[in-house]
């Protein structure tokens, strides 16, 4: 550590201090920035979807398709209502919520380092007694008290920008957690329209598990007539109760994740378990979701996805940590002083207590004192470590880029695999539709000629337990298709604008806080930018560049 200092014992006056405090002012706001300015990494991506040209995907390229209330594509209020709680009540989104908080006033604390790092009242009282045997105390005041009352300051100047550099990578972390709060909302949103149209299949699944109970138990009364009167054998007595027994069991299975889906639900609400009843208006039908889906252009999931986004902002905070680390590598200057008025009074031979504190001149023009210090410290010998510190930041700064990177392949593959559910789910519905009409008449006819003796009773067995597995699958896979677009319409990022014009804690939460602590300036909304002015879609690549 290398350091010289420049003191100045006495003020010669206000006009020249003044000169001193601009002229450091302009040095400070036009020195440079020592460190690498952030661009944004190359991110690959497709020009178009990979199912661009099925008539069910409507491709915007020309403006950006509305997501911000797609669950209302469902045309379910009962959803609608849920989603609204969520919102209001979810604790996950809370959290994510404070934390936004936490993260702007930390900017707060890296925009007050670029100015004055100390700024403070002082005051002191010091009573000293020097020792009769001490050297060169003949001459001295043996017993007197020291007061003093001021003000001081130290400003380590932002000559390389390190300070500049804190800030933009505060405001960068500030925008990081905002996206994370966003994505945290479009969890939550699809996380509720997904569960409860878990539900709705849930309950139109115990339905028909109900229902073809009660046909195969009628199917067993038949039979045992028939045993009673000896025109069958007991073995159709045996097969008709296996058959009624086994879509029994179907019931419990049904019901407990009827439950555990309920439980999923009020969680998302805030809620501790309860009754369904208490959460949705039962019975209700699965949601249709409708056929065809719209999307914007894939490079549209680099504003739009918030965890895209928050990788991006996470890049470019670390960016900014290299160009702090490699300003040690240059001497830091520094501009300290006191001013305030200061007075001692030695012992007073009259009081055989000693000596006394005596303020009574320590406002006269004789007790002012100051000092202004200019100095520099420059870590010369510390060059192994400050470099060392300066790769350990570049390292951090290139995963955070590659963490990106992987954020917008894994963002395009999401919605391709959301996508290409939501087709098929489509397809296989429409067949097991048909399978589902084809198996009731198959039952109808099987029945009918049992009854008149025309064919065994393991034909009717067949039809019913294949009429059972096709209206449960059906029921599933119609959900599937809703859940599909759920996904799709979650891996595009849709949702988050929920928030936009409200802050992101509850109002009693807020309300709150505010009674413990000056939240002012912090807590209230601000539109942030969601991605159009991160930067510049054109600095991008895609797959075939």
């Amino acid at each position: 550590m290398f350091g010289t200092h420049l003191r100045l014992r006495k003020f010669e006056g206000g006009t020249r201090c003044s000169f001193v405090v601009a002229s450091v002012m302009v040095l400070v706001l036009s020195g440079c920035k020592v460190g690498p300015d952030y661009a944004p990494p190359d991110a690959q991506f497709a020009q178009d979807w990979l199912h661009a040209e099925d008539g069910r995907v409507r491709v915007q390229p020309e403006e950006t398709p509305d997501y911000s209330e797609w669950w209302k594509a469902l045309n379910d209020p009962v959803l609608d209502g849920l989603i609204q709680k969520a919102y209001a009540q979810n604790y996950s989104l809370q959290l994510a919520g404070l934390r936004v908080l936490e993260v702007r006033a930390q900017r707060g604390i890296a925009v007050g380092q670029f100015f004055p790092q100390l700024q403070e009242a002082v005051g002191t009282v010091a009573g000293t007694h020097i020792s009769d045997n001490a050297a060169n105390a003949t001459l001295l005041d043996k017993k007197f008290w020291d007061s003093s009352i001021g003000f001081q300051a130290a400003w380590e100047l932002d000559f390389w920008g390190k300070f500049r550099r804190a800030i933009e990578s505060a405001d960068a972390a500030v925008l990081a957690s905002v996206a994370t709060y966003d994505d945290v909302l479009v969890s939550v949103i699809a996380g509720v329209a997904a569960t409860y149209v878990e539900i709705r299949a849930f309950e139109e699944r115990l339905e028909l598990a109900r229902a073809n109970v009660a046909i195969q138990k009628r199917s067993l009364e038949i039979t045992e007539v028939r045993f009673k009167r000896g025109a069958v054998t007991e073995l159709d007595v045996a097969q008709a109760r296996t058959n009624l027994t086994a879509t029994q069991a179907l019931i419990p299975l049904l019901e407990q994740g009827r439950r555990q889906a309920a439980n999923r639900l009020c969680t998302l609400l805030g809620l501790p378990p309860q009754e369904i009843q208490q959460l949705i208006e039962t019975p209700g039908d699965i949601p249709t979701a409708p056929g065809e889906v719209a999307l914007g252009v894939p490079a549209e999931l680099l504003r739009r996805r918030p965890d895209v986004r928050r990788a991006e902002r996470l890049a470019a905070a670390q960016s900014e940590r290299i160009g702090i680390a490699r300003a040690d590598f240059y001497p830091s200057f520094t501009l300290s002083g006191f001013t305030g008025f200061q007075t001692s009074n030695g012992y007073d031979p009259l009081l055989d207590y000693g000596p006394k504190p005596d303020f009574g001149n320590i406002f006269d023009a004789k007790s002012f004192t100051g000092f202004v210090n200019f100095g520099f410290n420059w870590p010369i010998l510390n060059y192994g470590r400050i470099a060392g510190n300066v790769r350990v930041q570049d390292a951090r700064f290139e995963q955070a880029a590659t963490a990106y990177k992987d954020a917008v392949i894994r963002a395009a593959a999401e919605v391709e695999d959301a996508l290409i559910a939501f087709l098929r789910s489509q397809e296989r519905a429409e067949f097991l539709g048909q399978s589902v009409d084809a198996a009731q008449r198959s039952v109808d006819l099987a029945l009918t000629q049992y009854t008149d003796g025309a064919c065994d009773f393991t034909r009717v067995l067949n039809t019913q337990a294949a009429l059972t597995a096709q209206q449960d699958g059906h029921a599933a896979a119609r959900a599937s298709v809703a859940l599909s677009l759920i996904g799709a319409y979650r891996a595009l990022g849709g949702g988050w604008e929920l928030r936009k014009g409200n802050e992101f804690i509850p109002v009693d939460m807020a309300e709150r806080m505010r009674a413990r602590s000056d939240w002012d300036g912090v807590m209230s909304i601000e539109e942030t930018a969601v991605g159009e002015d991160l930067f510049d879609l054109s600095t991008l690549s895609d797959s075939g560049s």
